[in-house]
């Protein structure tokens, strides 16, 4: 049972209409100290005048623990194109300014106060908040290069949480850091299906297919070379921000392919744009890299 939150909000800011103006300060800032679920629907999609109600009842009953902000993807196409959604409805989960957890299409209302029990558990709520502290700590153990531990400590909470993505996600990481990709591609493809398309899983993936890019990377300078001599060699300038990415140098990686993508869009069934978006997803919603490089991508495809 979900109790009332220290930082219970007023009711009239439990539920809020959201636009590209705000949505840093209400979702990403907000759910510094409380999760915010974020609702992208349309006026035309009949499933999501089902599901919004019915997730405004769940998110209302849960007493504060949580809030909900309501996106519009007609008016608000950027943030949509900036998180990847790509059909209505589509659910996203903040906490400290990260997707913890989401779903597509409409679902049962017992799924929905389920989805929001999870959602509070993962901010701390209630008996979450141990195996929150746990997947702290390998988080920490990995920042600091300690990946093994990390991993031995993401598989004793799956152990007590099989379903937990973001332990799911970070064990991955951590076979990712020690240079076992396999390892980590069956980890995840071991992820229940309930979890296997929550934002965690799918950042995991994106970085198991930049990691494994990164393996057969060429030499920065060669192919930087080889575009200053025909910057309309469109594979040398692809091979370049793989390069770079894998060199640690996300944002001229970033840069690299939005010019690819300005001179050719459709090069290669349009592995410009995918590859930016295997690198956004890799990355932090918030990160600078990931806001810029998708608001340029957005302009070019709008234009």
């Amino acid at each position: 049972m979900i109790e009332l939150g220290a930082n219970q909000p007023a009711a009239d800011d439990l539920i809020k209409d959201v636009s590209e103006a705000d949505f840093m300060a209400e979702v990403v800032e907000a759910s510094q100290t409380v999760p915010v679920i974020v609702d992208f629907w349309a006026p035309w999609c009949g499933p999501c005048k089902t599901l919004g109600p019915a997730l405004e009842a769940a998110v209302t009953k849960a007493n504060g623990a949580v809030r909900m902000a309501k996106v519009n993807v007609d008016e608000n196409q950027m943030i949509a194109s900036q998180l990847r959604v790509q059909s209505i409805p589509t659910v996203y989960a903040f906490w400290q300014g990260q997707p913890v957890d989401g779903f597509q299409g409409a679902v049962a209302q017992s799924e929905l106060e389920a989805f929001v029990e999870r959602v509070v558990q993962a901010a701390g709520g209630d008996e979450g908040n141990g195996l929150d502290d746990a997947i702290a700590a390998a988080e920490d153990m990995l920042d600091a290069g300690a990946a093994t531990d990390a991993a031995q400590t993401f598989a004793a909470i799956l152990e007590e949480d099989p379903q937990n993505a973001r332990a799911f996600a970070g064990m991955a990481r951590a076979h990712i850091t020690m240079g076992d990709t396999d390892q980590a591609e069956a980890i995840l493809n071991g992820a229940p299906a309930e979890i296997a398309k929550t934002p965690e899983i799918e950042a995991a993936h994106a970085q198991l297919a930049l990691a494994r890019q990164a393996a057969d990377a060429g030499p920065v300078g060669e192919l930087r070379a080889a575009v200053e001599a025909d910057p309309d060699d469109h594979q040398a300038r692809f091979d370049l921000a793989q390069a770079l990415h894998a060199n640690g140098e996300a944002e001229e990686a970033v840069d690299q392919l939005l010019e690819l993508f300005r001179r050719d869009r459709e090069w290669n069934d349009g592995a410009a744009k995918q590859q930016l978006f295997t690198i956004f997803e890799a990355l932090k919603p918030n990160d600078p890299i990931v806001l810029n490089g998708r608001r340029r991508l957005s302009s070019m495809i709008f234009a």
